[in-house]
């Protein structure tokens, strides 16, 4: 078994858009995936595009994915890497693909001089709560977060 991390190009899209279903699948929620393979290709290689991508690879076949995007911190007067997505195919997980994408991560937040590298979780997704614990990263429970979209955005910012 060889695990293999790589940039994401384009032709990868439909392989992405897959991951991104069975992601909302495993989270029960895949009646809110909105996004079709035009849209999401656009989102990731268009020529306006904030947000980069990850293909895992073991042997040559892609069993997982990760997209994230750079924020930044005021009080730390850098940038961040915030992970939106990272998912590994159920029947691949327990392997390595998950902490390696995290890793990989990890390592282009320090080489870039990130001060964070950040993401969230589902409250009931325990058993990914547990590895994220495992590898030493802290929950942040003082913030709450917070969501505006669909009509509820529209509203907003129109009125």
């Amino acid at each position: 078994m060889s695990i293999n991390i790589r940039d994401a190009v384009a032709s990868d899209t439909q392989t992405i858009l897959d991951f991104i279903i069975e992601l909302a699948v495993y989270e029960k929620a895949e009646d809110e995936v909105k996004t079709n393979v035009e849209e999401t290709r656009e989102a990731i290689f268009g020529e306006n595009s904030t947000v980069k991508a990850l293909i895992c690879e073991e042997d040559g076949i892609a069993i997982g994915y990760a997209v994230y995007f750079y924020n930044y911190s005021t009080w730390l007067g850098k940038n961040g890497i915030y992970l939106e997505d990272l998912y590994v195919s159920q029947n691949k997980r327990g392997n390595g693909a998950g902490k390696a994408m995290h890793k990989h991560l990890a390592q282009k937040a320090l080489d870039e001089n990130c001060g964070r590298f950040e993401w969230s979780c589902l409250h009931w997704n325990t058993p990914t709560r547990e590895f994220y614990e495992k590898i030493g990263a802290v929950a942040q429970s003082e913030w709450v977060g917070y969501r505006l979209e669909g009509e509820l955005l529209t509203n907003f910012a129109s009125n």
